[in-house]
């Protein structure tokens, strides 16, 4: 299977924080859901991807073609949608797109329109007038008026109403039906990713953690809930992460079928949220650097 974004080994370090050794891929015409907690590094390896910033040491390839000889070719089959507001201000969303349409050769103005239609945008209104939610359907208007094949999202439902959120889940969704795009969605709001993604990547603190199809991660992670009397320094081993109270404990494991043949019947076994995992991960995380300390 094709991969549309290949970082190999990738070493990033910067004021009070880095990334380390980071080998992650985004495959061909699927969406990509990537997590982790707020300064997990999401951004920064976004920014990698763009050749925003340049790696310490380590191989990044989009499209499997390198930055180093190919930038404006990368650039042109890219789609991007931030948080935050990149555009003029005080300029309407038509003159923003007179300075945006000379840059990519294969800009489509029926598209443009359709969005702007299908959005209810204001052409000649200053964009800082826009609402949160109409900024993010200015960004992706423009993220795919030049036929991109490539979108990468970051933190693209941040600070948006439940109502909005859907609405743009739904845009996605119906997008990845009728077209061939990839599609890296990085959030921390992960029950966004519930209905649209198809594979999950996850770092923490900097590091990779896992990349997995959704669906395995449902088969393979589990959250345990029992009796504290369950618990000795062996079966903790078991766990990801474990929170403990008066009544008992709540634990993470990544090996469903080994924790079901460890505890039988004596405990209770629940899916978990993609939060969960992320929560558990730290929890663990902090526990054994506290350990070592």
């Amino acid at each position: 299977m094709e991969n549309v974004i290949e970082m190999h080994q990738v070493n990033k370090s910067l004021k009070g924080f880095a990334l380390t050794d980071l080998t992650i891929s985004v495959k061909k015409g699927f969406v990509t859901g990537f997590i982790g907690a707020n300064g997990a590094g999401k951004s920064t390896t976004i920014k990698l991807m763009m050749n925003l910033l340049q790696p310490d040491s380590g191989d990044i390839k989009i499209f499997g073609l390198d930055y180093k000889k190919h930038e404006q070719e990368i650039k042109q089959r890219i789609g991007f949608v931030y948080d935050s507001n990149v555009f003029y201000e005080h300029l309407t969303l038509s003159e923003m797109k007179k300075i945006i349409k000379p840059s990519y050769r294969n800009w489509d103005d029926a598209v443009f329109r359709n969005y702007v239609e299908k959005f209810e945008l204001p052409l000649q209104k200053k964009l800082n007038t826009f609402s949160k939610g109409m900024m993010m359907k200015a960004s992706l208007t423009f993220a795919l008026s030049h036929h991109a094949d490539l979108i990468i999202m970051d933190e693209p439902t941040s600070g948006l109403d439940p109502i909005f959120r859907r609405v743009l889940l739904d845009i996605l969704h119906d997008l990845m039906q009728s077209s061939e795009k990839t599609i890296l969605f990085s959030t921390h709001i992960t029950t966004d990713l519930d209905r649209i993604a198809d594979y999950i990547t996850f770092i923490h603190q900097g590091k990779h953690i896992f990349s997995k199809e959704f669906y395995k991660i449902e088969e393979e992670y589990v959250i345990v809930k029992g009796d504290r009397s369950l618990l000795d320094p062996d079966t903790e081993q078991e766990f990801i992460g474990i929170r403990k109270s008066n009544y008992g404990f709540e634990a993470l494991s990544a090996n469903k079928t080994r924790v079901e043949s460890l505890f039988g019947d004596l405990a209770v076994l629940e899916r978990p949220t993609l939060e969960e995992i992320m929560l558990f991960t730290m929890k663990g995380t902090k526990k054994h650097a506290e350990a070592y300390s």
